[in-house]
């Protein structure tokens, strides 16, 4: 379980420019919850993102992983538990690697590393299982520079990078927003497929209302550092766009939207 107790954060303290983004904010997700995040521009989503994921120091409050204070423990050490995968395709991969290679660094994630060669030729079979479960011929390609994959192909195989080792926490920032509409689709059922068949607990931040809809087991819309809305599994199960929609346009004109 994750919980985020009683976060303040402010930006450019003490300036003329102070802005506080969250006051007093709260927010538990559940083991096992697949949480997607909605709102208007400068809500915090992605703050909050950075924030869990040790990018961003905390002005108050503490981040507990089941019952654990890791406010203060290290980017590099939180990320052995969290898996993550950014709005750019290029952000969770290495262009000039090969995709053996790109595979071969995720699956050492957290181990020691000795003076031994990067890659174990015993582990192709199973990436080559790995990526055959993905249907976009990738498996065909390992040699092949991840520099040389479509957007969305980069995409996906960042997606299975991130969770290749056991985790805790899968972070998905917008993964699907520089992507066209079909490729999108695409990513957005691998990325359901992942999350259940790993069962990890998950968080996604979206523009998009109709993925918030159709995927995940609960929803929230934030504002200004609050959440403004909160549909669990039950709620959720019946949700349509149109019932947020009015909701959501209408903080979004408020930002000037």
């Amino acid at each position: 379980m994750l919980e985020v107790r009683h976060l303040d954060k402010y930006y450019n303290p003490g300036t003329i420019s102070e802005l506080c983004l969250f006051s007093d904010f709260n927010l538990i997700v559940e083991d096992g919850e697949f949480l997607c995040v909605v709102g208007s521009n400068g809500s915090g989503k992605t703050s909050l993102l950075n924030l869990i994921g040790g990018n961003l120091s905390l002005d108050g409050g503490g981040i507990f992983f089941h019952g654990e204070d890791i406010t203060k423990q290290k980017d590099f050490l939180r990320h052995r538990r969290i898996g993550r995968v950014y709005q750019n395709p290029g952000a969770g991969t290495c262009p000039g690697m090969s995709i053996l290679e790109n595979m071969s660094l995720a699956d050492n994630k957290g181990k020691h590393y000795g003076l031994g060669r990067g890659i174990n030729k015993q582990r192709i079979p199973y990436y080559k299982e790995l990526l055959s479960g993905l249907n976009l011929g990738l498996q065909d390609k390992l040699d092949g520079k991840v520099s040389s994959l479509s957007g969305g192909q980069r995409q996906v195989l960042a997606l299975l990078m991130a969770t290749m080792n056991p985790i805790e926490f899968l972070i998905l920032d917008e993964h699907t927003a520089a992507l066209d509409p079909k490729t999108a689709e695409l990513v957005m059922e691998l990325t359901q497929k992942i999350v259940n068949e790993k069962q990890v607990t998950t968080i996604m931040v979206t523009h998009n209302l109709r993925y918030a809809v159709d995927y995940g087991s609960r929803l929230i819309m934030m504002h200004q550092g609050n959440i403004i809305l909160d549909k669990g599994k039950k709620e959720k199960a019946g949700l349509k766009v149109e019932d947020i929609l009015g909701t959501f346009n209408e903080i979004s004109i408020e930002c000037g939207n």
